[in-house]
């Protein structure tokens, strides 16, 4: 893997966990060589991890609206920062770029970018590991919905595997070193609708 896209939040959290995963990803990342891409914004978990990575000598690439440049604060001190025009082209050049996605603690943004992603891996778009760092269980609510959505048949379990979960990076990491995206013949049926 060249790069990694992590989705994660411009503000902070309320638990410094959060924040310390945040730097933890980033430092592993650089010390494995993997690049970063991300959001570009110099705040929140987002500073956080492109700090870490950059402080640990590795390459870190943000992908920022013009829009929200000013608002999310745009890192000034990346290898890269590329300013797009919406929100679709950021997601798009981020999966260009990318050869896996994890996502940190964060809100809806952080959900609806990585939820995309995982989505188009379920299409067969992509065969890309997607992964959710779970911050001490941040995530337990979300992966709890996913097994009830397989419950009540709007999921496929072959398809909620696409979700890797990890504590912590070097775990996350170890398991998208080993990951093959999974073979579904169709995403949907058509008995099932």
């Amino acid at each position: 893997m060249k790069r990694i896209c992590v989705f994660c939040g411009s503000s902070l959290g309320g638990r410094p966990a959060y924040r310390e995963a945040a730097a933890l990803l980033g430092r592993t990342l650089a010390k494995r060589h993997i690049g970063l891409v991300y959001g570009g914004a110099s705040v929140g978990l987002m500073g956080i991890l492109a700090d870490a990575a950059l402080e640990a000598g590795g390459s870190v690439i943000g992908v920022i609206p013009e829009a929200l440049a000013g608002k999310e604060i745009a890192h000034e001190g990346l290898t890269a920062l590329r300013i797009v025009g919406s929100m679709h082209e950021r997601k798009a050049v981020m999966a260009d770029l990318s050869d896996g996605f994890i996502a940190l603690p964060g809100g809806m943004g952080t959900l609806e970018e990585f939820f995309e992603i995982v989505t188009w891996a379920q299409l067969g778009l992509h065969g890309k590991p997607c992964g959710l760092l779970d911050v001490e269980g941040y995530f337990t609510p979300l992966l709890t919905f996913l097994d009830r959505a397989v419950e009540e048949r709007f999921v496929k379990q072959v398809h909620r595997g696409l979700l890797l979960v990890a504590a912590g990076p070097t775990a996350l990491l170890d398991a998208f070193a080993k990951h093959r995206a999974p073979v579904a013949e169709k995403w949907i049926d058509r008995s099932e609708v």
